[in-house]
């Protein structure tokens, strides 16, 4: 259901459960959705007090980098995708994801012993891009000043917030490697040498001075904007960029169990800012859905949505036999033309999306599961086929692969289905019509050492980079990583009527699409597809540290059903059951833009995600 009203059902789709976790919001006035409650209500917040949904999403956003540190932090990247009020029918991507620093070459790293760029350590760390992102969205199309869109965060920050207890389950598992080579970190997430318990309070004074620094910056700025921008600047070529760099310079231990310096320098960050790019679009059954460019992976979600527009609607029902593994069977196309097409460079995306190429990518999808890797053809290109690893260990810890790994960014999903932490993402709408999803990651506390003066540690996304030369996302100078951070808009008629993004890494865009094809195709409401149980594959090369796959692999919630289950199998998917509640983090939020109605609805799996609205 987007906008109020049911999409047409051709053919009868597995009907919702009557019960859901929580209601679908509706009203009139405002709506915010986000994986933490904290952050939604003081979205929410903004809303009530005037404020539009730039305002409130900004002011959600610094909440959550305090609120939850273990899957995203102000060192990290994000990316978002909006429209405004008074062009709802153009999609804008707000690119907040930095490019690798001049140092950054693949020489640098293989004389460092490294075959991969690891997973955590300075090393991985890109061009600190998020908050930068966010006040130019603020500066552009918010109205509020930045001391009061940041007096929530820096709230929580000084004053305390409770504890989730991921948080301290996070803490615990690089306790270790805190005690043994990250002091720094140490101290500010296991102050006493104890990590606090959940539902505890804790603080984060750093960080409230540095984003209280941050507003002293502009405050005698003569204009709202030049105050920002102010604040930018202090960001970029102030006390942050100095303490950033200096950070950098002491060796200290990667998840290649090696010790290793950063590369990143002044120079790297005065010379970035973020901005605005034109979305990328596929249209399907009516809708035209928006997502980044290549240089993400969303268009993975635009080619797999065109291989499936071209079956009946019986196929694309996620919730039978038949259904799961034709979405399951077009995401390993789609996934395997990321990995062979995809990066900050020159993508033949409009190939990619052609009818001619998806039509082809179709009919390779039979009644039997896949093991293999396979890239399409496009005329004058080679498609890259990365090592194809079912396991790894680092060179250096060959006779202890027990150390490996320690701290490595973002593990989201293990084989065995465990959820182990990783991003964030909030949605706002307001009732002039202005629209807004994004998903904030990186920099979480697990990435590297932090930093004492600021409260924060830099990111890993060069982690999704290759040191083999000649691939679309070699480490290059200057180049973005090909990030998975990747955030829907939804429009039908010239209107936005949608936004919604989930966290977790590579399955991102797998659990967005079960969500758009319940709701486009299948009538469902927001929550109710929200709540139907999803699935995602594993067989494609993992974007993180250390980049393996498990070729057929499927990973599925129990409440599909054994009947759906045990017939993927025979199928010849490598299935692995993850629990009724364990996969799809998903928020969204709703506009129809006849009636002016809005609706709002969030995730129930680990009891944190919240929807609030009127």
């Amino acid at each position: 259901m987007f906008g109020g009203r049911p999409s047409a059902v051709s053919v009868p789709f597995t009907r919702p459960e009557a019960f859901t976790t929580r209601p679908t919001l509706q009203g009139t006035f405002g709506m915010s959705a986000s994986t933490h409650w904290l952050a939604t209500a003081a979205a929410q917040s903004v809303l009530e007090r005037g404020g539009n949904a730039f305002d409130a999403a900004v002011a959600g956003a610094f909440v959550l980098h305090v609120v939850e540190p273990h899957l995203n932090g102000p060192g990290g990247d994000m990316t978002g995708i909006f429209v405004t009020a008074d062009r709802p029918e153009q999609p804008i991507v707000l690119m907040g994801q930095g490019p690798a620093p001049a140092g950054a070459t693949v020489e640098h790293y293989l004389a460092e012993g490294l075959d991969l760029v690891p997973g955590s350590g300075a090393l991985a760390a890109a061009v600190p891009a998020a908050v930068d992102a966010w006040l130019l969205l603020l500066r552009d199309h918010g109205t509020w000043e930045l001391d009061a869109v940041l007096d929530f965060a820096i709230g929580y920050a000084r004053d305390g917030h409770p504890m989730l207890g991921r948080v301290g389950t996070t803490i615990a598992a690089v306790s270790a490697l805190f005690e043994a080579h990250w002091p720094t970190s140490a101290e500010l997430w296991m102050p006493g040498g104890r990590i606090p318990v959940e539902g505890e309070l804790v603080w984060n004074p750093a960080y409230a001075r540095t984003l209280e620094r941050l507003v002293q910056a502009g405050v005698k700025a003569s204009t709202r904007e030049a105050g920002i921008d102010a604040a930018r600047r202090e960001w970029r070529e102030g006390f942050v960029a100095r303490a950033m760099v200096d950070s950098v310079q002491s060796p200290h231990r990667h998840s290649s169990g090696t010790d290793h310096r950063g590369v990143l320098a002044l120079d790297d960050l005065a010379g970035f800012e973020a901005g605005y790019e034109a979305a990328a679009t596929v249209e399907f059954r009516g809708h035209t859905i928006a997502k980044t460019g290549p240089w993400g992976q969303g268009p993975a979600l635009l080619q797999t949505l065109a291989i499936l527009s071209g079956f009946e609607d019986r196929f694309l029902d996620p919730s039978t036999e038949m259904g799961a593994h034709t979405i399951l069977e077009a995401q390993k196309l789609a996934l395997a033309d990321r990995e062979a097409y995809y990066g900050d460079t020159d993508v033949p995306l409009d190939y990619l999306l052609s009818e001619d190429y998806c039509a082809g990518r179709r009919a390779l999808i039979t009644e039997r599961a896949s093991h293999d890797f396979r890239p399409g053809t496009v005329p004058g290109r080679e498609p890259y086929r990365p090592p194809l690893r079912t396991d790894y260990t680092p060179p250096a810890l060959a006779g202890d692969a027990s150390a490996a790994g320690l701290g490595v960014g973002e593990p989201t999903v293990a084989p065995t289905g465990e959820t182990r932490g990783d991003t964030c993402h909030i949605d706002v709408v307001d009732r002039w019509g202005n629209m807004v999803s994004a998903t904030p990651s990186g920099g979480w506390l697990q990435s590297s050492p932090a930093i004492p003066e600021l409260g924060f540690c830099l990111g890993t996304r060069l982690q999704m980079t290759w040191l083999e030369p000649g691939t679309p996302s070699t480490l290059t100078p200057g180049k973005r990583p090909r990030t998975t951070l990747t955030p829907t808009l939804v429009l039908r008629d010239g209107y936005a009527v949608a936004a919604l993004g989930s966290p977790g890494g590579d399955q991102q865009d797998q659990w967005q699409l079960p969500y758009l094809l319940r709701t486009i195709v299948g009538g469902y409401s927001p929550q109710q597809a929200i709540d139907a149980p999803t699935f995602h594959t594993t067989s494609m090369p993992g974007s993180f540290w250390p980049r393996t796959w498990e070729p057929g692999g499927a990973v599925v919630e129990d409440r599909l059903g054994a009947d759906v289950i045990e017939g993927l199998e025979r199928r010849g998917h490598v299935v692995t059951r993850a629990g009724d509640w364990a996969l799809g983090r998903l928020s969204a939020v709703v506009r129809d833009p006849e009636t002016g109605v809005l609706q709002a609805a969030a995730n129930p799996r680990g009891a944190q995600g919240y929807a609030a609205g009127r």
